[in-house]
């Protein structure tokens, strides 16, 4: 069975056609990296404006790539909830459009569920359940008890900042550019993730929620000392590598450290990543290296598979289509 995605969330545009929930037939990805850039982040109108402009012809493209009409199709899938309300809007609109059109059932998707499917994409009939899944990402940081591919529980979730945002406010603070993530990720490996001691926020006791306000304003003060000291000078690249791995370093070790202790509240058989932040490189090290010995397996996504795209809501829509889970022309749009 093809099934068309959609995925218009935030400023990806994405259309995809997967066959039987795990063959990607083609996954277009249409990024506003450079509208957004001199921002320092997303513009919701500017976010908008560009997936009128780009929704149809990336879809025509995506059908042109899997060597498919719109005749041959099954369903329609699209992200309906959470993201920017306008640019979910664009994305519903042109799914019901088609679905009526075309007189096929609609699927509504979960943003962060589709996340999580992102790893079954990757690892298939390999990818054993229960698992648990941690969610990070620009908007989100969430880990989640996953019984299959579509039922997940919530266990926490952040209470202020989600860690992508965190990345993206320092990156930024650090003259970096954006996005912040791969940046800090990249200039990370030079520098040493000891050398500030910055706060880990755990909450209190047993708690799988999160926080990353904290964190954000301590190196913002921290920077501002060494620029102040130095008469606004600009940091020696070692300095800022240094600021830059500290940081890292204090994110990770509370992803990695609630993961570990949602493992002793609960018998799983893996833990699987998703998000855009699932792409950096000392959370895969330092999540893979907790695993072991544990006989609990790692279901990391690629890369490509972490942004946003629309595979992963093509994917996880046929499970729910064999689940009979459908949605109605009256289905809305939910920030």
């Amino acid at each position: 069975m093809l099934i068309l995605g959609i995925e218009t969330s935030c400023d990806e545009t994405s259309v995809a056609v997967v066959e039987d929930g795990l063959s990607v037939r083609s996954n277009l990805v249409g990024t506003q990296e450079r509208l957004h850039l001199k921002y320092g982040g997303v513009v919701p109108e500017i976010a908008c404006r560009a997936h009128l402009e780009s929704l149809l012809p990336i879809l025509d493209e995506a059908m042109k790539t899997a060597g498919i009409t719109l005749n041959d199709l099954g369903a329609v899938a699209v992200t309906t909830t959470p993201g920017l309300i306008g640019a979910l809007l664009i994305g519903v609109t042109a799914a019901k459009a088609l679905a009526w059109t075309l007189k096929i059932p609609l699927i509504a998707v979960h943003h962060l569920h589709a996340h999580i499917f992102a790893a079954k994409l990757e690892h298939g009939k390999a990818m054993e359940f229960p698992c648990l899944s941690l969610v990070v990402s620009g908007g989100h940081t969430s880990l989640f008890l996953s019984s299959k591919e579509t039922r997940h529980e919530l266990l926490g979730a952040t209470l202020d900042d989600a860690a992508g945002e965190a990345f993206d406010k320092v990156g930024k603070l650090l003259g970096l550019g954006y996005p912040g993530g791969p940046a800090i990720d990249s200039i990370a490996r030079e520098g040493d993730p000891a050398r500030v001691p910055f706060p880990r926020a755990y909450l209190e006791p047993g708690s799988l929620d999160f926080s990353f306000s904290g964190l954000k304003t301590a190196v913002l003060y921290h920077y501002q000392g060494l620029v102040g000291a130095r008469c606004n000078v600009p940091l020696p690249r070692k300095e800022l590598a240094d600021l830059a791995a500290s940081f890292q370093e204090a994110v990770v070790d509370v992803l990695v450290e609630k993961t570990l202790l949602a493992l002793r509240k609960y018998p799983v058989k893996g833990v699987a990543l998703g998000g855009g932040v699932a792409s950096n490189s000392r959370l895969r090290k330092r999540l893979s290296l907790a695993l072991e010995g544990r006989h609990i397996r790692p279901y990391f996504p690629p890369p490509a598979l972490c942004t946003d795209n629309a595979a992963i809501v093509a994917g996880l829509a046929y499970y729910k289509y064999l689940e009979g889970e459908l949605a109605s022309l009256e289905v809305e749009a939910a920030a």
